[in-house]
């Protein structure tokens, strides 16, 4: 007798590697049963439809992207960590395209790529409280996330003999130039540059605020780090 779990996890293996060698217009219910050797009602019972398989496919693609940034330890650079993130990134769309697309062209909601997210922020973070982000920190990793995402859809879209790689290290340059500073005590005077840090900083400010006040300065630092 084949244990629920096993079948389920059997199921998510085909689809995968269908997926991976075929792409997503490989992935059907007969295709995927037979791989597996279970009969497609099987399919609807696990997942409730074909597009249940394919949310779960991309829930197991950033699962694996997540435990790859995970595995990374933060360096004392956060903007050399930076790279490193936007060079994983690229790397994993490429190595896994299909995947890439489905992750996300179609499920960019999901759980663990909020994760992954929020290890973006955490780096930015780390890059604002020492003085060199020029933007606040949500729309750096927007601006991260939006420009990692095309260059790596716009390189896996190519054949691979047509990809220039050095395009993505040049958007990676081109990004970070805009959004940091190559050191903390250059002789710019950037204000804005110090409100980001300040904003940045104040969730570890100990005493001194009350809750409100605590409220109202972060949101006059945010509007203060805004673009004019």
């Amino acid at each position: 007798m084949v244990r629920r779990d096993d079948m389920r996890e059997r199921i998510i293996a085909a689809a995968a590697d269908l997926l991976a060698a075929e792409g997503q217009e490989a992935v059907t219910t007969r295709s995927v049963s037979a791989a597996a050797g279970v009969q497609p009602p099987a399919i609807y019972r696990l997942f409730g439809d074909m597009q249940g398989l394919l949310d779960t496919v991309a829930a197991d693609g950033f699962a694996r992207y997540l435990a790859e940034k995970k595995d990374r330890a933060p360096s004392a650079d956060p903007i050399d960590d930076l790279r490193a993130g936007w060079d994983l990134h690229v790397e994993f769309g490429l190595r896994h395209p299909a995947h890439y697309r489905l992750m996300y062209q179609q499920h960019g909601a999901d759980e663990a790529a909020r994760q992954a997210q929020e290890i973006l922020r955490g780096i930015l973070r780390r890059a604002a409280a020492a003085g060199l982000l020029r933007v606040p920190v949500e729309r750096a990793a927007q601006m991260v996330h939006a420009s990692s995402m095309g260059v790596t859809l716009t390189l896996i879209s190519l054949p691979p003999g047509e990809r220039d790689l050095t395009l993505s290290a040049a958007l990676r340059e081109s990004v970070l130039a805009a959004l940091t500073v190559n050191e903390p005590g250059g002789p710019e005077r950037d204000p804005v540059r110090h409100a980001v840090a300040l904003r940045a900083l104040l969730g570890e400010m100990e005493g001194g605020f009350t809750p409100g006040e605590r409220a109202l300065l972060g949101e006059l630092l945010d509007r203060f780090g805004e673009p004019a």
